[in-house]
């Protein structure tokens, strides 16, 4: 093991996520290539094989690697990882990959909540409701259409913005900081007018996450966001608590 390594400051599984990403970076690991097993990264550094798997699974989530069952795991063709238990802005996800971000305002406008938007919103039908559609680019070419809501009680200025310049995502954090999420995700076929938007050729699955939040006591919005199927991968991670130990009933 590399002595540079070994002088870090570093958790053990820090480490050897750090070594993984270096060789992907450097290109010393190319795209489908295998990358040491469990037990080879265990040995090289010292660690035991749940460390070593900790490293290639918190990779795998973050979509650097990619593991086949009974084969082994793979450096994965890099494409941007949608965090379906998070809520973020899309224009620091595209920043932070080093990508230019920008945006085409669609639609800005006072609507009345259909039934299925007042459902949604917890409101009457017919009452007014703020709509946005917005184009989101990833260095000039469509990775989202967010077809947002706004349920007016929570962000009463949310027509006056220019979001050109800040994302609805980064102007709603502001305003109505977010108390509860709720995430559908499901593969559908755009529309015609769907797949121009997003420069599709053809017919194209996509990922679309429907999306509820609160601001308490309100529902704040309601988002449809649709992203092109072949660009996207999605990921999710979630602690869960050991079942309490049960102990036996006093005979």
């Amino acid at each position: 093991m590399n002595a540079t390594l070994r002088d870090q400051p570093l958790a053990p599984y820090a480490r050897i996520k750090q070594h993984i990403i270096e060789n992907i970076e450097s290109g010393q690991w190319a795209v489908n290539e295998q990358v040491p097993s469990e037990n080879q990264l265990a040995a090289q550094f010292d660690v035991s094989r749940m460390t070593a798997r900790r490293a290639i699974l918190e990779l795998t989530q973050d979509g650097m690697l990619v593991r086949s069952q009974g084969v082994g795991t793979f450096v994965a063709e890099r494409r941007p990882v949608l965090p379906v238990l998070e809520v973020r802005n899309i224009a620091d996800e595209i920043a932070e990959r080093g990508h230019h971000y920008s945006n085409r305002v669609i639609t800005l406008e006072q609507d009345a909540a259909t039934d299925g938007i007042a459902i949604a919103l917890g409101i009457a039908p017919g009452s007014p409701v703020f709509h946005s559609v917005l184009l989101h680019l990833d260095n000039g070419v469509a990775v989202q259409l967010e077809d947002r809501y706004v349920n007016p009680q929570a962000a009463p200025g949310y027509l006056e913005q220019d979001f050109s310049q800040e994302t609805p995502n980064a102007y709603l954090s502001r305003v109505a900081p977010l108390s509860a999420v709720e995430h559908t995700i499901e593969a559908i076929l755009p529309n015609a007018e769907v797949a121009g938007w997003l420069g599709l050729a053809g017919p194209q699955a996509c990922l679309q996450v429907l999306r509820r939040t609160w601001t308490a006591p309100h529902v704040a919005t309601f988002a449809r966001l649709i992203h092109p199927g072949n660009s996207y991968r999605l990921s999710g991670y979630a602690t869960v608590s050991a079942p309490a130990a049960r102990t036996a009933a006093p005979k």
